[in-house]
């Protein structure tokens, strides 16, 4: 099984550790210390050994950072785990702080001690965020301090070791375009602009760009390495043999120098001597990274990962691959609604969910000779109040039975060689109250609106959120998270530089890949949130209009709970939608399925619904 659902309660001795932390400030010439929950490549998921935010505090969220002063110990997070850190950390020692309108930047310039001396690890931290921080600091008349080592790593005794996940090859039939090919479109850039080399810090593009994947974070297969691709087309791959087998060494040897992740600080540095012009991506590469470079005399161009935007616009073998993946998934999503709709209200507890839905996954994926590789991120699956905490994770500790007169909300997804899905679904559990089918129905009006957007090229993910939004609005509500995200292809599960969100202000172009995923949530009582993948298709022209627009294809197939829906809530042009959908759906999913009776509950579930 790829999901472990192990006891995560508040570390025993939460308060001693973070005592221990401060009896070294003195030692360490601080006043306070920042710990991040990310590694030294900044990616979403961690190694066990990185995962110092959980160890220090007890939260397991993706996203966090704590805040220890001497009398002070802060964790800010984001509107997604308010609840999920209330009940995890110890409330007598940590508070919680705002990620996102006042994360610690802010919150030091507006609060922090006269003189403060800030200390981080330089490893943990990008380029830009040192910027926002040195400048909060200064404000304050604060120092920022670049500890030579992490104080947490020598009180963590039993740290686990770095990981050696086995590396694969991303064969062309998948990736759509050879990695040698990549790496002269990188080089060719690079000299065009008078660069000397770029730094691949991003362990996802650096999977991208070489055509492999790896096994050395949870959920998303991209080994943890470094590269650096040179003006005149040579690259040099940060990668541990101990991860290559005989295939993969060899394929990268014909395409790359694979050298020992050691290595990548002398070689930096000497790509960076006499001047050296070196790109770095200031928002992913460690600040320690740059402090190489201009050390030994080289000049720090700050831009975009080069690799960035070209995996987020997705080619069309990838796009076919991603199509084909998501059509095996709603075979497996159907296998599992139907079972669930067959068990007896309060006989299932939202881990036997969890993990039945993954044998269905695996089960299919053998079936069709195309295996579930991983899941894509940990199954959220949560009853009832539990369904409220958005990025609420089922643990021993936790779980229940999911009860009749409930809403079960399933956020699930998987790692196919072809591509990587993401899917939520919001069921009703016997019979269930108007309000409960109210809500549903405002937030799948914001998920029809968004899949049938038509919008001018230049177009931004701020620019459609409101879509999204607008019925809950209303209705005097809304949701505290984008609503859509970037997904990869074989890769992260939560991909950028395209989102829908208010503040991305990324265009959105042709072949990227996003989530739709409006939701609503009354803490203690509900949650509701319907998730499809869908992708930007290129400009068509419209009958009568002046102007060719993009619009979205939907990837995701799979019945939405018809029950929920009050029909007389949607626009004729939504019921529509809502019913081609499902024709669309019945027809794609019903020749993957073999079983009379789940056939049998595909064809009852994708019924149309009338007025």
């Amino acid at each position: 099984m790829f999901q472990s659902f192990e006891v995560t309660s508040t570390p025993q001795f939460g308060r001693d550790r973070v005592s221990a932390l401060r009896a070294g400030f003195d030692s360490l010439g601080i006043d306070a210390f920042l710990v991040p929950r990310a590694d030294e490549f900044n990616g979403e998921y961690v190694p066990a050994g990185s995962e110092r935010l959980a160890w220090l505090t007890g939260f397991t969220g993706s996203a966090g950072i704590a805040l220890i002063l001497r009398t002070q110990a802060i964790v800010f997070v984001d509107g997604r785990y308010v609840t999920q850190l209330a009940e995890q950390v110890d409330g007598s020692v940590f508070s919680g702080g705002d990620l996102v309108n006042e994360p610690p930047h802010v919150w030091l310039a507006a609060n922090g001690a006269k003189g403060l001396r800030l200390g981080i690890d330089p490893w943990l931290h990008a380029g830009a965020e040192v910027r926002r921080l040195e400048k909060a600091l200064s404000q304050i008349g604060g120092t920022l301090v670049f500890l030579p080592h992490n104080p947490l790593d020598r009180l963590w005794s039993d740290r686990p070791a770095e990981p050696l996940g086995a590396v694969s090859i991303q064969n062309v039939a998948q990736a759509g375009v050879l990695a040698r090919e990549k790496i002269a479109t990188v080089a060719a850039d690079l000299s065009k602009k008078n660069l000397a080399a770029v730094l691949i810090a991003d362990p996802s593009s650096v999977a991208w760009i070489f055509n492999i994947r790896g096994a050395d974070v949870p959920h998303t297969p991209h080994p943890l390495a470094r590269a650096i691709i040179h003006a005149d087309g040579r690259a040099e791959l940060f990668l541990d043999k101990r991860k290559t087998g005989i295939e993969p060494e060899a394929y990268l040897g014909q395409i790359c120098t694979q050298l020992p992740p050691s290595a990548l600080e002398e070689r930096l540095a000497a790509v960076s001597r006499n001047g050296g012009r070196v790109l770095i991506d200031p928002d992913i590469a460690s600040y320690a990274l740059a402090e190489i470079i201009r050390r030994a005399g080289g000049e720090v161009v700050e831009g975009a990962d080069p690799a960035k935007l070209p995996r987020a616009v997705k080619n069309d073998v990838e796009i076919n691959g991603s199509a084909a993946a998501h059509l095996q998934d709603g075979a497996a999503m159907v296998e599992f609604l139907y079972w669930l709709s067959q068990e007896k209200p309060g006989t299932v507890s939202e881990i036997v969910a969890a993990e039945r839905l993954e044998a269905a996954r695996a089960r299919v994926g053998q079936s069709m000779q195309n295996p579930l590789k991983d899941i894509s991120f940990d199954t959220i699956s949560g009853a009832g109040e539990h369904a409220a905490i958005m990025h609420y994770r089922v643990t021993t500790e936790t779980n229940r039975m999911i009860e009749a007169g409930e809403l079960f909300l399933i956020d699930s997804g998987a790692q196919y060689i072809n591509g990587t899905t993401d899917i939520t679904r919001t069921v009703g559990i016997g019979r269930v109250t108007e309000e409960h089918r109210r809500f549903f129905t405002l937030v799948l009006k914001g998920m029809i609106e968004i899949s049938t957007a038509r919008f001018p090229k230049g177009t931004r993910g701020c620019d459609l959120d409101p879509l999204a939004r607008i019925a809950l609005w209303r209705a005097g509500a809304d949701f505290a998270h984008g609503t859509g995200h970037g997904v990869g292809s074989y890769l992260s599960v939560h991909e950028g530089p395209q989102r829908i969100s208010r503040l991305s202000t990324q265009e959105l172009l042709p072949g990227m890949i996003l989530s739709n995923e409006p939701g609503y949530y009354r803490p203690g009582s509900f949650g509701i949130r319907i998730e499809n993948l869908i992708y930007v298709r290129g400009a068509e022209e419209i009958e009568g209009g002046d102007m060719a627009m993009l619009g979205f294809e939907t990837l995701t197939f799979c019945p939405i709970d018809r029950s929920l829906v009050i029909p007389e809530l949607l626009t004729h042009d939504q019921l529509h939608w809502f019913n081609d959908y499902h024709r669309r759906t019945r027809e794609a999913l019903m020749p993957l399925i073999h079983d009379h009776d789940v056939r049998a509950w595909l064809e009852n579930a994708t019924l149309p619904l009338e007025y």
